[in-house]
């Protein structure tokens, strides 16, 4: 038999060696090619080739790809390759080097293939390539193929990004001192934003939280929409109630819903309309813009009493920063930073704003009415939410979020007592957390030294009231008087010319009478 066997292999290497001397290799080429073409024509299956390099550039599809069937990997998989990336805190899967994985999309059964080959050495290049040559195979049938090239590769692209946003911190942006570069010249800085706020543990009514939280994923999802309206993909908030009402735990909370960064902008850093527009430029997509406390950072009340004020009556629609300039610097004379409500109208609702797509921009004040109404009109501040005091709802919100307790952990009376003057007292939540957490290792001392604080605010509320309403009266009463002191002399000097004219109709005349009137 081996006899046999090496006879047979001497005779393939005697035709081969013959067939590589008579055919040439261009000829062999195409014959192969040839023979490829016809087993392709009766293969049912058509196979893609996704490379991790286009070129010099990154294959952003191969990234997608290996996003997205880590989720499928990581159940279906029985070797999978684990990864996690910088600012990350989660773990990703993906599959390992050439391993197959079957996926399914609409009832299309699709096959992903991992290829990894080792590169052949190359020579000296100015852009080094990696050792490995890396790779997608996906293999589906040819009646499916107009779905997998339209439909199934936009899902894996949309899915990668969502993948993307769960598994990236979200990021605090604030624009650099005097609108400097970094050193990648860039104008807004960077941090890890890790704040804690969600819409669960939001002190505020639970059908308004709702309302929200509907209009938020609504705007996430409404690419279609959009587009289809002519509008440009941005919603405006408006945030505004007393201080401690938490505003700030809002925006956190829609960027924690959201997976989106928050851009921090400090408009006392801005110098002109054009370092506006710059900055807008330079955010990203899927970010919230947030201006806080615009009612102290730049003057923009109402441009009607601006006007009547104003000594030449011009209307530019100009504001100065309000921050004050050190003597001496020049800027005392006009010479200061200035920005125009036209650009900063521009910036949230003209051309210029739809220079990115998917954008909140999330403005807060203490004082609604020193705002411009253009400011707030729809299209630029299409939602205005007021975070007023705490109601029994947010209460106990509170009391869940700080000690534990639901209602039935809390006596019935105490609650009753408390639902009773939590309105008139008009605490904020950060006054009640206050009091909770000074008290939270004895719970039961919290919520009666809660109640006891309630109590007190609502007897000073309702004192203020009381005395409030005392000296309008008085007020009034003192108006009166000052009437009817004024009224009184001009009703007796008119009964004595009426006197006088009944006299000297009658003919008589009385020079003392005169003397009185005069």
């Amino acid at each position: 038999m081996w006899t046999t066997l090496a006879s047979m292999m001497g005779i393939w290497a005697f035709s081969q060696s013959l067939l590589s001397a008579v055919f040439p290799p261009e000829l062999r080429y195409v014959t192969l090619k040839f023979i490829h073409r016809i087993c392709n024509w009766f293969s049912a299956y058509c196979y893609y080739d996704i490379t991790e390099n286009d070129g010099v550039n990154t294959n952003e599809l191969y990234n997608a790809v290996q996003l997205y069937l880590s989720s499928s990997a990581s159940i279906t998989g029985n070797r999978v390759s684990l990864s996690r990336g910088l600012n990350s805190s989660n773990i990703t899967f993906g599959l390992s080097n050439n391993d197959s994985l079957i996926d399914t999309f609409n009832g299309v059964k699709v096959l992903w293939e991992h290829i990894v080959t080792p590169r052949n050495s190359q020579t000296f290049s100015w852009r080094p390539l990696p050792e490995e040559k890396r790779g997608f195979i996906l293999r589906a049938k040819k009646i499916n193929k107009g779905i997998v090239l339209t439909s199934y590769l936009d899902f894996i692209m949309e899915k990668a990004n969502e993948i993307r946003r769960k598994n990236q911190d979200r990021l605090l942006y604030t624009n650099s001192r005097g609108g400097s570069l970094d050193s990648r010249g860039h104008p807004w800085e960077s941090v890890p934003f890790k704040h804690p706020s969600t819409f669960e543990t939001l002190a505020m009514c639970p059908k308004k939280k709702a309302e929200i939280m509907s209009d938020l994923l609504d705007f996430a999802k409404g690419e279609s929409f959009y587009q289809r309206t002519g509008r440009a993909w941005k919603r405006g908030y408006l945030l505004y109630g007393p201080p401690g009402t938490g505003k700030s735990s809002m925006i956190a909370a829609m960027a924690n819903y959201l997976g989106y960064d928050i851009y921090d902008l400090e408009l006392t850093e801005v110098h002109t309309n054009s370092e506006l527009r710059k900055l807008l430029m330079k955010t990203s997509s899927k970010s919230i813009i947030v201006i806080e406390d615009i009612d102290c950072s730049i003057n923009l009340t109402n441009r009607k009493n601006n006007n009547s004020t104003g000594s030449g009556g011009s209307n530019n629609n100009s504001y100065n920063v309000s921050s004050p300039s050190p003597p001496g610097s020049g800027e005392e004379n006009g010479g200061g930073n200035t920005i125009t409500l036209s650009g900063l109208l521009n910036f949230t609702d003209g051309l210029w704003s739809c220079c990115g797509s998917e954008r909140i921009f999330v403005f807060t004040t203490n004082h609604i009415e020193k705002l411009d109404p253009a400011l707030l009109r729809s299209g630029r501040m299409d939602m205005h939410i007021h975070m007023s005091y705490s109601s029994f709802a947010a209460l106990k919100i509170l009391l869940k979020n700080y000690l534990g307790y639901d209602d039935d952990d809390v006596e019935k009376k105490i609650l009753e007592q408390l639902e009773d003057v939590i309105e008139m007292a008009e605490m904020t939540p950060a006054d009640i957390s206050e009091v909770l957490i000074k008290n939270r290792r004895n719970k039961d001392k919290a919520v009666l030294e809660l109640l006891e604080a309630l109590r007190t605010r609502a007897e000073r509320n309702n004192n203020n009231a009381v005395k409030l309403s005392r000296e309008n009266c008085t007020v009034e009463d003192e108006e009166q008087e000052k009437r009817a002191l004024v009224e009184s002399p001009k009703e007796g000097v008119d009964d004595q010319l009426q006197a006088k004219c009944d006299k000297e109709e009658k003919g008589g005349h009385d020079a003392n009478d005169d003397e009185k009137v005069l």
